[in-house]
């Protein structure tokens, strides 16, 4: 990012302070940062701490008769090499989406020719507001890039999708769109999510409760980074995220393929929760007439991540899951010798992690144990990823 300039709009809400750590950021990968706070984010954070984080002059009315008599406006618009509104709030995308123009901020966003990135942070009900999901689609359509918020638990108590992504996630989305490589560019990455169905007919199953949430997640947050991702999904009803080639899979067996067929790899991340048996013939149809329960003869099911560690095409890092309901720790630093994997991210799955949107987990290598604190699962995937990427590059 050297060299590039970034023009930074700080909305009106509590996820402002965030914008501090962008620039921070932004400013540590080479880049400068000029802004403008708005009139709602200055009753958060202020024009002092954004200058003394920029080391440039903060910008905040259009009636500046100094820099309006340059026509400071036109000039801040056009001489960033990207406009990046973070937070960009509920109000502020309805103005930007309407073409409003009544302040400096929505006046340089309409004046602007350079891109326009927006980080979209607001109440869950506000960004599912049908008013709100149309001003979005009215600004993609106008060609302004809107990354999607994280969910999670909000100041105001609520639960869901509106958090401001972290502001790793948001240097990724700017670097993306000024071209510039992430760290994991010209890697390959192969990460299983989801439950595999193991049929016991042509009507009933073995399955687990797993939703694919953490593993799609992963899945979005390597892609972000710039890794090219081969996502192998069990029977799950989630989008494909952005940037990631999605295998669709049914049975251990289909994964165990799938994975194989995707090699070879820089890395591989097992999160799916893969059915340790599956029935030894398949029937045509369990009859209800018959004579007291049918009796199931299991046979264990390949053990995809035993079977990585060994193939000649084991990747130069590969990462396990573990979901355990007791001596979460134990059993996880025992799994990762037995299974042959580098890392292994353990978990305690006796609440309702699998389908919830909260995570817990210990990382386990070589080198001891990393007990993280509870976060939604983009936060989880965030922290991994840039771990992920921190070997690679290692």
């Amino acid at each position: 990012m050297r060299g590039k300039r970034i023009l930074l709009i700080v909305g009106g809400g509590i996820a402002a302070y965030k914008a501090c750590e962008l620039i921070r950021l932004i400013r540590k990968a080479g880049g400068s940062v000029r802004c403008v706070l708005t009139e709602g984010g200055s009753q958060f954070i202020t024009a002092m701490t954004l200058a003394a984080l920029s080391e440039q002059p903060v910008h905040t009315s259009l009636w500046d008769l100094k820099d309006e008599a340059e026509m400071g406006h036109i000039q801040l618009s056009r001489q960033a090499d990207l406009v990046v509104v973070c937070p960009a709030t509920a109000d502020l995308l309805a103005r930007m989406a309407a073409g409003i123009a009544d302040d400096l901020a929505t006046t340089l966003l309409l004046a602007t020719d350079k891109k326009v990135l927006a980080c979209p942070a607001m109440n869950v009900r506000m960004w599912q507001h049908e008013t709100t999901r149309r001003n979005i689609a009215q600004l993609r359509a106008d060609g302004v890039t809107v990354i999607e918020p994280d969910e999670g638990e909000m100041a105001c108590g609520e639960y869901g999708p509106g958090r401001l992504p972290e502001p790793e996630t948001i240097l990724a989305a700017i670097e993306e769109m000024l071209g510039l490589p992430g760290p994991l560019t010209g890697k390959h990455v192969v990460v299983t999510a989801g439950p595999t169905h193991e049929p016991i007919d042509p009507v009933r199953l073995l399955a687990n409760r797993s939703s694919g949430r953490q593993g799609f997640a992963i899945a979005e947050a390597l892609a972000a980074l710039g890794a090219r991702v081969s996502l192998v999904a069990g029977p799950v009803n989630l989008e494909t995220p952005p940037g990631v080639d999605r295998i669709d899979v049914e049975t251990a067996r289909d994964m165990a393929a799938a994975v194989e067929q995707a090699l070879p790899a820089d890395a591989a991340v097992m999160v799916a929760a893969v059915a340790d048996w599956r029935v030894d013939a398949e029937a045509s149809k369990i009859k209800k007439g018959q004579s007291g329960p049918p009796v199931l003869s299991l046979i264990e099911n390949p053990d995809i991540l035993a079977e990585l560690a060994l193939s000649p095409q084991r990747p130069k890092l590969l990462v396990g899951f573990a979901a355990e309901t007791d001596d979460v720790v134990g059993h996880a630093q025992a799994k990762r010798v037995r299974k042959g994997c580098d890392w292994i991210v353990a978990n305690d799955v006796s609440g309702d992690v699998m389908g919830g949107q909260d995570n817990q987990v210990h990382l386990v290598t070589a080198d001891g144990v990393e007990n993280w604190e509870k976060a939604p699962k983009s936060e989880v995937a965030r922290r991994l990823t840039q771990r992920i990427a921190a070997a690679l590059e290692g």
